[in-house]
């Protein structure tokens, strides 16, 4: 293999790694504003079932006041019972009476089933505080853990970054330049191995005029029909692992 073509290899793997570094570097915050927002979702629910709680007992207080003043008017009307002096006054008084006690009855039931949905509510409320307590913490947890990733792959990055430069510049600039092109256009995948007489990237029958020269390893090759840099392992001998050359 052409010394040129083994520090390409080196240099797809560290640009392999660095992409890698890059996508989970880029994921992160991605991963907290997903959290988050799930977070402000929960957060707005427990505030509308918190202000449904709040609706539904204002509701009850407002009730019990107005079945408080139909006490008072009943009250009020049986005192002016008494002094009426026909039976048309007092079947006009007895007629008032027995609608309030109605809208009372009424109110009464509505009470009672504003009572059974503030318990749901309020039961829904509790359970969603706890909730969100515990949501928060593990929001706050997850950021950290992220912010320490984070840290870890930028360092890891710089460190790749640093030693591709120093496999870069030991490379022919034409060389670097059609790796550079190779990796924009191949997605990543600039070299490709030689196994069974085919290029591994593109499976396509290589020439026997061309894999005798790739099998030399005088030359940095590319493969003729994806264009990727070309290299050629000798098989490995069983007995001794030493490669055979053919």
């Amino acid at each position: 293999m052409h010394p040129d073509t083994h520090l390409v290899i080196e240099l797809q793997s560290l640009d392999q790694r660095a992409a890698a570094l890059e996508k989970e570097v880029a994921a992160l915050p991605k991963h907290i504003a997903a959290i988050e927002k799930t977070l402000e979702a929960h957060l707005r629910r427990l505030e509308a079932d918190k202000a449904a709680l709040a609706a539904n007992q204002k509701e009850r207080k407002k009730i019990e006041g107005d079945i408080q003043m139909n006490e008072q008017k009943i009250s009020k009307l049986r005192d002016q019972m008494l002094g009426a002096k026909t039976n048309e006054q007092y079947r006009a008084f007895q007629h008032e009476i027995d609608y309030i006690e109605k809208e009372t009855r009424k109110a009464e039931d509505r009470i009672l089933e504003l009572m059974g949905e503030s318990e749901s509510l309020d039961g829904n409320v509790k359970k969603a505080d706890a909730a969100l307590k515990e949501e928060k913490k593990q929001v706050e947890s997850e950021k950290a853990s992220a912010r320490e990733r984070t840290a870890a792959d930028q360092a890891q990055l710089d460190q790749i970054r640093l030693e591709r430069g120093e496999v870069a510049v030991k490379l022919p600039r034409a060389t670097l330049v059609a790796y550079d092109r190779i990796w924009k256009k191949r997605n990543g995948v600039v070299v490709a191995e030689a196994t069974g007489g085919r290029c591994s990237a593109c499976q396509i029958t290589l020439r026997p005029q061309y894999f005798q020269d790739l099998r030399r390893g005088d030359q940095v090759m590319f493969c003729e029909s994806c264009g990727r840099i070309m290299y050629y392992n000798p098989p490995v001998h069983a007995e001794d692992g030493t490669r055979v050359a053919m």
